[in-house]
């Protein structure tokens, strides 16, 4: 009989068994696969490759195959395929980032502690400095820093996973976004970069506990970015 590749994962989760002293959920051999589930073991490693790439199965020669929780590989591969294929475009992975974010930052008002407050304050300062200095890149990491210091804030992995695999697939174009921000606001001596300090008002938010006072914020910052190097947003993507 077939067996398509989303029996073949309830197999594994019903039969898989944890490891003594590591938890590692270890998977049957292979020959117990091919019989229980009536397959050719050519299809079975067909099936357990596709898992294997996409994170979540683990296959080392000699020691066994495990079950194991991913990370956003798949997503990036997905994002990537998706928009070479003309699936998905640029525009739209910006546009669902945007949106995802305003509704981030309306979670993370409500759960930011003290410290998450005070190490989001901390990287605006370094991306201000860093942007006085002339040290771009530093700033452009601090950037990326911030927004995935949000995500972790609002403490859901379905998100967490989504923004890993948008910011990837998007890296060029947010590096370009920033570098072109730069050229259209050159920085006079002792001035600082509106890019930057704009992420003030969405920490403010968060310290304030403003589920919508951060969602505004983090509309702001978006529109900074759009009137300096063009439309960023659900309905003004570029």
């Amino acid at each position: 009989m077939g067996v398509d590749l989303a029996q073949l994962v309830q197999t594994l989760v019903d039969r898989a068994t944890p490891e003594p002293g590591s938890g590692r959920l270890r998977l049957p051999t292979e020959r117990d696969l091919t019989t229980s589930l009536e397959i050719s073991r050519g299809t079975l490693r067909e099936h357990l490759s596709t898992l294997e790439m996409l994170g979540f199965v683990d296959r080392t020669q000699g020691r066994g195959s495990y079950l194991q929780i991913p990370d956003a590989s798949f997503l990036r591969i997905y994002f990537d395929l998706s928009t070479q294929l003309g699936h998905l475009s640029r525009d739209q992975l910006d546009a669902a980032r945007v949106i995802l974010e305003v509704a981030i930052a309306e979670s993370a008002a409500r759960l930011a502690t003290a410290d998450d407050i005070d190490g989001l304050r901390g990287l605006v300062d370094e991306m201000v400095a860093a942007s006085g200095s002339g040290h771009d890149a530093r700033a452009h990491d601090a950037h990326l820093e911030f927004h995935r210091r949000l995500y972790r804030i609002a403490d859901n992995p379905i998100f967490t996973m989504l923004h890993d695999g948008l910011s990837h697939v998007l890296r060029d174009k947010i590096v370009n976004r920033r570098r072109l921000a730069a050229e259209r606001a050159p920085l006079a001596p002792g001035r600082t970069r509106i890019t930057d300090t704009v992420h003030h008002g969405i920490v403010d938010a968060l310290d304030a506990r403003d589920g919508e006072q951060a969602r505004a914020a983090v509309r702001r910052h978006f529109d900074v970015w759009s009137d300096l190097v063009g439309g960023i947003g659900p309905d003004r993507a570029t």
